[in-house]
């Protein structure tokens, strides 16, 4: 029987990600595929951040099974990335979770950043029809 069971989700932009963590020895999953297989390896580095900021001594005893889902590859990434932290601050305790917010607040906390939405008088958000004077 696992001992500590830790469910999280993280968001950015339309991206929304969800873990489930338990005792372990290491393994990262995205979708059903390991974090060493997953493609592109820009998106692996951002997601495999928190990992080597926090250390192996506390990454190796989680296991972490992620959903992501919504937006698109580097929106999942960042978001798959705040889920890791959170789950792997609340195995480590507090002092990895204020490793990671000294290395950066965005790890622990979603981006609240969103779209503008589309006025009127204009093609999009700020853009407006050019008025002409003569």
């Amino acid at each position: 029987m696992r001992e500590k069971v830790v469910a999280a989700s993280g968001k950015r932009k339309t991206a929304v990600a969800r873990a489930v963590a338990f005792n372990g020895n290491g393994k990262v999953f995205i979708n059903n595929v390991p974090l060493e297989l997953f493609k592109p390896e820009i998106a692996k580095l951002k997601i495999a951040e928190p990992i080597e900021i926090v250390g192996r001594d506390v990454a190796d005893r989680v296991d972490v099974h992620v959903k992501a889902a919504g937006g698109g590859i580097m929106g999942q990434a960042e978001a798959t990335k705040v889920v890791i932290s959170n789950v792997l601050s609340a195995f480590g305790g507090e002092a990895v979770r204020k490793r990671l917010l000294a290395y950066d607040r965005r790890m622990l906390v979603g981006d609240s950043r969103r779209t503008e939405p589309k006025k009127f008088g204009g093609h999009s958000a700020r853009r407006r029809k050019q008025k002409s004077y003569r």
